[in-house]
């Protein structure tokens, strides 16, 4: 007679296994070139313009239309992950980005960049809320902070190498070589992803004509033998609702909306500083060089942030820490604008900045990844990006509008400092809504608080 268990018991239960290592791995790899082919148009935006002759105006849409793509990919691709599986629409999303930023190096205008911009953030938007819900469901509960940031940690990596990469490859063969490595990587990639990734476990199990499937998932995982036990889903609700309408019940509406403003205002100031930073380093009198290294900084302070917080996440809760780390970011940012002339105090601030911003991130992502059920998983987290893709845009393209409107760099800075606080406050009103959970709900997770 067959015995059944839930594929959440099973992965929570098990040691965490090579293949898991494995999953991991090329989670970790797919969101590098990610982060690396987000990033990499503000880093080569001053070659751009000195090649083209553009204005940071002109430049602005190229800026607008990546970001633009990232969220309608996120949009789109979310609720078709949930539809079709994971690993298809991981497949695709990595093809698309990295075929259109192959394609991007031999433009011949501002014009033909944007689109391809824009083809390439479809990509983009679809491979990272995928990778992170794929990393998510094969993490034991107990591991499931570090082992999502660790993945999470390729992005602000890929931006990290984006600059140091630029800064080395420019001067020698032009920003077109930056774009040629951005696409030619991904697109070499595709082949191991498609021989060793797998389906999501847990979508898996909601699929009964893939159990066989899973069961060879499951005994990669355990070194056990499944063939006589069945293995059900973690959920067992009704799935006549779409998957978008599952954000919004069950008492989930007012946290899916202050989890989306987090994250617009998280990815205002991030994508602000990452695509503008450079050039207005370069107008302040730094060469490419030196610009393309300190905004460098920023991903790698995310880097290193998104570590070291997951690890007090573990023991405080993940609201508590990012309400702090997004406030002592804000009081940082305020501070930077009066060490422009200061090349080290800047680096410093500019590495505080990310660890504070981008490293909060990663704990966002997560939040975003367990509050909803399976069958709405990959949804909700690509909608939640994709709340914050559209702060990318604004951010990305009021940057120049927004140095010109303050002035001077000091002006400039204390008025970025002030989405960072919004993003501070609306995580401390999720940490009360939390708590009010836990109130009604005696024998619930604390995790999230």
């Amino acid at each position: 007679m067959s015995s059944s268990v839930r594929i959440g018991d099973i992965i929570d239960g098990a040691k965490i296994s090579v293949y898991q290592v494995i999953i991991l791995t090329l989670c970790f790899m797919i969101v590098l070139v990610d982060g690396f082919d987000t990033a990499v148009i503000g880093y080569i935006a001053p070659a751009l313009r000195e090649e083209w002759g553009l204005s940071p105006v002109q430049l602005a849409p190229v800026f607008g239309a990546g970001l633009f793509g990232l969220m309608i990919g996120s949009l789109f691709f979310g609720p078709i992950a949930d539809a079709l599986g994971r690993k298809r629409i991981l497949l695709l999303s990595v093809f698309l980005f990295g075929m259109c930023t192959l394609i991007s190096a031999y433009s011949p205008s501002v014009e033909i960049l944007t689109v391809l911009r824009f083809l390439t953030g479809l990509g983009l938007g679809g491979a990272m809320p995928t990778c992170i819900t794929l990393t998510s469901e094969y993490s034991p509960a107990r591991r499931r902070m570090i082992m999502v940031t660790l993945s999470w940690s390729g992005f602000t990596a890929g931006l990290a190498l984006g600059g140091l990469l630029a800064a080395q490859i420019i001067p020698v063969f032009g920003w077109r070589g930056v774009l040629i490595l951005g696409g030619v990587v991904p697109l070499a990639m595709l082949p191991f992803l498609a021989i060793f990734l797998p389906e999501s476990a847990r979508f898996m199990a909601s699929r009964p004509q893939q159990q066989n499937a899973l069961r060879k998932v499951v005994e990669r995982i355990t070194g056990e033998d499944w063939r006589d036990r069945v293995i059900l889903p973690d959920e067992t609700s009704a799935r006549t609702q779409t998957s978008i309408s599952q954000l919004f019940i069950e008492g989930r509406a007012v946290k899916t909306v202050l989890l989306w403003s987090a994250f617009f205002c998280s990815l205002f100031v991030f994508y602000l500083i990452t695509s503008w930073l450079p050039s207005l380093l370069k107008d302040a009198g730094y060469d490419i060089v030196h610009a393309s290294r300190i905004g460098a900084m920023v991903p790698i302070g995310g880097t290193v942030g998104a570590i070291i917080l997951a690890l007090l996440m573990d023991r405080l809760g993940p609201y508590r820490v990012l309400a702090t780390s997004y406030l002592g970011a804000a009081l940082v940012i305020a501070a930077t604008g009066y060490l422009v002339n200061d090349l080290y105090l800047l680096a410093g601030a500019v590495f505080l900045i990310g660890f504070g911003v981008a490293g909060a991130q990663n704990g966002l992502n997560l939040v975003s990844a367990n509050i909803y059920p399976t069958t709405a998983r990959a949804t909700g987290v690509s909608w939640a990006m994709a709340c914050g893709r559209l702060g990318s845009i604004a951010g990305s393209t009021m940057g120049a509008w927004i140095i010109a409107a303050a002035g001077d760099t000091s002006t400039f800075f204390w008025w970025l400092a002030l989405p960072v606080l919004i993003g501070a406050s609306v995580i401390f009103a999720l940490y009360i809504i939390s708590l009010g959970q836990r109130a009604s709900l005696p024998g619930a997770s604390t995790y999230l608080s």
